[in-house]
């Protein structure tokens, strides 16, 4: 199995292998961004520290890192996809087949009323 750590800092100028992060071995240089993850916490009502704003910025960072590398890459003569793979439609012919009877599958429930299972009420009123 390919680690994708190691494939984008071998394979990408945006790598720095010197730098270490939680997130592997090797680490995307960060991307300047100027967004402000106060200002977002605080849409989002999220009471962050520092320390947690500070790991939400590299996050994002490589985030958007990623995203440059996926926008720079050559997509010329590619062809629009919805799938890496040519898939078939995978459906089974629509036949109508013989269900069960309801009768005997009703016998078997713990308690039915009209046709119907009965079930204890999921949401309680009081």
């Amino acid at each position: 199995m390919i680690d994708v750590r190691e494939w984008v800092a071998h394979t990408c100028d945006l790598c720095d292998a010197s730098e270490t992060s939680e997130l592997g071995a090797f680490r995307l240089r960060p991307m300047p961004i100027n967004i402000d993850i106060a200002h977002v916490a605080k849409l989002a009502r999220l009471d962050l520290t520092e320390d947690e704003m500070a790991h939400y910025r590299d996050q994002l960072g490589i985030i958007l890192d990623h995203a440059a590398l996926v926008q720079s890459l050559e997509t010329e003569g590619t062809e629009p996809t919805a799938h890496p793979l040519q898939l078939v439609n995978g459906f089974r012919q629509d036949v109508v087949t013989p269900s069960l009877d309801r009768d005997e599958i009703l016998a078997q429930a713990p308690e039915s009323r009209d046709g119907y299972f009965v079930v204890p009420p999921s949401l309680e009123s009081e």
